[in-house]
């Protein structure tokens, strides 16, 4: 979707809008982590949006340089830095193409997070990662559910992401009335659809698919980040 968003199709167009729905509160938790409120936060983050999706940033993002991630927050560095003018701040709904965001939910996920003391860049990151994972959970969760398995998914989840050699499937197998072989086969099933998952949904926010794993990685190591 990267790849093609610079030429401005109706279906590119439509992607980029849902990549910056699913991922916009990481931005808004960066603003909030330089010491903004809660309103000039939500402010700040919608008038980006607004023009970042107006103006075509996405033209920018090569091959090269083509992670969202990391494109999206030097675009709102930059917006923050030399493109917002205080004087001239539009309400959402006050003219401005808008996004529908859950800025009440944003806060409140925003109070609720452990305290860090890592850099604003680094919390942003972490954000992504869990917001990538949480969208993972939930496609695979659909997808169970769809099977008629979702008392199954939601005894085996907790599975995937803990490390094998810290994993037991007695309770599980006893829960499910499931032997411990059968069980193993179903984590190692779920366990390769979440990794499938996941890998598309790195994919799709950047513009060469071959840095899907290096992506990866650099995700996961945002929870070990100091």
């Amino acid at each position: 979707m990267l790849a093609a968003g610079g030429h401005g199709s109706a279906s590119a167009d439509v992607a980029l809008e849902e990549l910056c729905r699913t991922y916009w509160y990481p931005l808004y938790a960066y603003v909030r982590h330089r010491g903004h409120s809660p309103a000039d936060a939500e402010d700040l983050t919608q008038a980006f949006f607004a023009k970042f999706l107006a103006k075509n940033y996405l033209a920018g993002l090569d091959s090269n340089r083509g992670r969202f991630r990391a494109f999206l927050l030097a675009s709102l560095k930059h917006f923050l830095a030399n493109e917002w003018d205080r004087s001239q701040r539009q309400k959402r709904g006050g003219g401005a193409p808008v996004l529908s965001l859950d800025y009440q939910g944003a806060d409140t996920r925003y109070q609720i997070d452990p305290p860090d003391h890592l850099s604003p860049d680094k919390l942003f990151d972490r954000a992504w990662a869990l917001t990538l994972l949480e969208k993972v959970i939930a496609r695979l969760r659909g997808e169970i559910q769809a099977e008629g398995r979702s008392e199954q998914f939601e005894k085996l989840k907790i599975y995937l992401t803990v490390g094998t050699s810290n994993i037991s499937y007695a309770d599980a197998a006893a829960a499910l009335a499931m032997s411990e072989g059968n069980v193993r086969v179903a984590v190692h099933r779920l366990r390769r659809r979440y990794r499938e998952l996941l890998q598309q949904e790195i994919v799709q926010t950047l513009a060469d698919p071959a840095q899907a794993e290096e992506e990866m990685r650099a995700l996961l190591g945002a929870f070990s980040a100091g």
